[in-house]
């Protein structure tokens, strides 16, 4: 099945490519598609639905969306929905290096490092016909970026069970035990069992 995935992000194309085959996973720039609605909801779930029915309202085939991000207890789950946009400031947008520097800085001196990643997907099938799973990766905020894999906060979220950064995991390691490779995981398991 053909899959629009409501995203300019090539780096979760490429995640979601790898959790959904055989489907395929088409980001709306790879058919000259504009594509860039604001994110004004107040949660992951809203922004996820609205960005999957904004493109499933230009190319009325499967949608699937997600919103994601970094929640940090002490920080009373910030950066949380803003974490693409943390430390941005009149338009001009930090790099990951730059918001994982904003970040640590933020959690000088504090012991309490829990947080987890959450991803809110949606799959978008129809007119308010979709599927929504919320799933996360808990972990530990770390003091510097270890790691080079991944994109965004996976140098600075270690996982304990793993007993290494997001960023130092392969790609099987990160799509088997990752907030978006668990939700991604239902969706598929979902539509094999022709949903559609």
């Amino acid at each position: 099945m053909k899959i629009y995935f409501a995203s300019g992000n090539s780096h979760k194309r490429e995640e979601m490519a790898r959790i959904f085959q055989p489907h395929s996973i088409v980001l709306p720039s790879d058919e000259g598609i504009s594509f860039n609605p604001e994110e004004t909801e107040n949660s992951f779930f809203g922004n996820s639905l609205l960005k999957a029915r904004a493109l499933w309202e230009i190319v009325q085939k499967p949608v699937l969306a997600d919103d994601s991000g970094i929640c940090v207890d002490a920080l009373n789950g910030a950066p949380g929905i803003y974490s693409a946009r943390f430390g941005s400031e009149n338009g001009i947008e930090l790099s990951s290096g730059q918001r994982n520097e904003l970040l640590l800085s933020r959690m000088k001196g504090i012991t309490n490092r829990t947080s987890r990643f959450v991803c809110s997907m949606v799959l978008y099938l129809g007119k308010d016909r979709f599927i929504n799973v919320q799933e996360t990766l808990e972990g530990v905020l770390i003091d510097r970026e270890l790691g080079t894999g991944g994109f965004g906060y996976d140098p600075v979220l270690f996982v304990p069970s793993y007993n290494k950064t997001v960023a130092q995991m392969t790609a099987e390691e990160k799509d088997a035990c990752s907030h978006r490779g668990k939700a991604g995981r239902l969706l598929v398991r979902l539509l094999t069992d022709d949903i559609t």
